[in-house]
């Protein structure tokens, strides 16, 4: 048995105009009960609920200013849940509906609590179908897309496979649509910048993301241990045979090395607060030797942060080399910088650790 999260897009479930496709959500219900049949577990990741919302409202197309938008996300959030519930029904199958914000996954608590609501709803066989709370959420507390979120939800409940439905049949070296001759790129195991290039950057009529959000999706699931697939979501019995070992669309072989779930949390859900500027000395400790980071090798402090926030850990050139969890306040670090542990407490009258960022609570973004 594997836990599969499937992301499916507003492009896969609904027309530029037509709201939602209810033979395609029947479609998509009919192929994963078959995998919930051969004893995998399923959670949904799906968009689709500005587009449905968008007929509702009367909307030619999707809304741009954030009111507009929330409040179609608000009319049509019951109408795909409601498609989905129907559509699964007629298997006997039982799904729930999980609305989350950034901020949901951002405190460790939190992030911990909707662990333990999703893992509980796969032990009853029930579909949790999760989708960003577009009705309140702000750009502050925003995931950005549901490619995101869906690498997110893989690490949070440890999933083997995340299996992306897209428009496209997966990722071709270039434009399919101009060059008839390009070739699907049928395996990737390791993503580059050149993979990157590869996606491009645009998105649909209906969604946020194009296949570059996909590429960096797979890029976050894959250090959490987990295989990615992108296939076309239009074509009805794919995710199936997929899953009975048929090669289609474009697979991302997971690390060998995984990422810890504390640590995948840290790297892709925490929001940082600020930054930290090291020199050379601590950037090499960080990178080759896998130390903490200690206050001697901390140049210069970057925004307003307090004891417990995330920041990121930057080269005297200004790169992210790292992501960690701050043992001191950003006035404390700037009383502190360039100091031996050994002076911590004098300077500050107390000492909380001789680390500013153990390297437990610290995650490496560059080589």
């Amino acid at each position: 048995m594997s836990r599969i999260v499937v992301k499916v897009g507003s492009n896969i479930l609904a027309g530029k105009k037509s709201g939602l496709n209810l033979e395609r959500v029947c479609a998509i219900a009919s192929d994963l009960s078959k995998l919930l049949d051969a004893g995998h577990e399923v959670v949904m990741v799906s968009s689709g609920a500005v587009a449905a919302g968008m007929s509702k409202l009367g909307l030619k197309e999707k809304p741009k200013e954030i009111c507009l938008k929330q409040a179609a996300a608000a009319a049509g959030q019951s109408s795909l849940i409601q498609a989905y519930e129907r559509c699964f029904g007629e298997y006997s199958r039982k799904v729930a509906q999980v609305l989350l914000t950034r901020d949901d996954l951002s405190g460790r608590a939190r992030y911990l609590n909707a662990r333990n609501t999703l893992i509980t709803l796969l032990e009853y066989g029930i579909i949790p179908i999760i989708n960003e709370n577009d009705t309140v959420a702000t750009d502050e507390i925003k995931f950005g897309d549901n490619d995101h979120l869906a690498a997110l939800v893989s690490g949070l409940i440890d999933a083997d496979r995340l299996v992306i439905l897209s428009d496209v049949d997966g990722l071709y070296p270039e434009d399919p649509k101009k060059n008839k001759a390009a070739k699907i790129i049928p395996l990737i195991d390791s993503i580059t910048s050149g993979i990157e290039n590869m996606a491009g950057g645009s998105g649909s009529a209906v969604g946020t993301g194009g296949m570059y959000s996909k590429v960096l999706a797979a890029k976050k699931a894959v250090y959490f241990g987990v295989r990615v697939n992108i296939i076309n979501g239009r074509k009805k019995g794919l995710i199936v045979s997929l899953l009975s070992a048929k090669q289609h669309g474009t697979e991302f072989v997971p690390q060998d090395k995984k990422i810890s779930s504390r640590k995948g949390w840290i790297a892709y859900a925490v929001k940082p607060k600020g930054s930290i500027v090291l020199d050379d000395g601590a950037v090499n400790a960080l990178l080759r030797s896998g130390k903490s980071l200690l206050p001697s090798g901390i140049a210069g402090v970057d925004g307003v942060f307090d004891t417990g926030d995330a920041v990121f850990c930057l080269s005297p050139s200004g790169r992210r080399i790292a992501k960690g969890i701050v043992n001191y306040s950003s006035l404390d670090i700037e009383k502190i910088k360039g100091k031996k542990t050994t002076e911590i407490e004098p300077v500050l009258g107390y000492k909380y650790s001789d680390e500013v960022i153990h390297r437990d609570n610290l995650v490496v973004l560059a080589g």
